[in-house]
């Protein structure tokens, strides 16, 4: 896991659209990143239309959001269009933008130990530095805490 004041790994990776992006390009801009293990399950549905309902605030604050999972750019497109999910979801198949940040780890259900993606996530300043580590991401009040925070720290 990445820690407060280190840069953040660059990364180029496919949204839903096929759309390329790389941390590199948002320079200069506040950048939300969270991982999340599938989509359209039922805490990352949340998740993810939790950021959407709070898209007009948080554009206030010229935030950049990319959620990132292992699944595909047609899965992406599928979970995107069904909620009317408006920012980039990054398909990192191969796990190389998950393992950098140490979004990859063991989990366990049931009484079952697995390797998966952690919902964690990172706020990054303009200045390409992490700015805040969000572990063990409660997905209900994640958008809440990102604007909370925001509010503090992009003054």
């Amino acid at each position: 896991m990445l820690t407060v004041g280190t840069p953040a790994p660059n990364f180029t990776l496919p949204d839903q659209d096929g759309t390329v992006h790389s941390l590199s390009e948002e320079k200069g801009r506040w950048v939300l990143i969270y991982f999340y293990p599938k989509d359209d399950t039922p805490g990352c549905t949340t998740e993810a239309c939790g950021f959407q309902d709070e898209m007009v605030k948080l554009k206030k604050h010229d935030v950049v959001i990319f959620g990132v999972s292992a699944d595909s750019v047609e899965k992406h497109a599928k979970f995107a269009q069904k909620f009317s999910l408006s920012f980039p979801l990054l398909s990192d198949a191969d796990k190389t933008m998950i393992e950098a940040y140490g979004a990859w780890g063991e989990k366990s259900f049931m009484g079952k130990n697995y390797m998966g993606i952690l919902r964690i996530s990172y706020l990054i300043a303009p200045d390409g530095k992490i700015a805040k580590v969000y572990e063990k991401v409660k997905v209900e009040d994640h958008p809440a805490e990102v604007l909370r925070d925001l509010d503090v720290l992009a003054k």
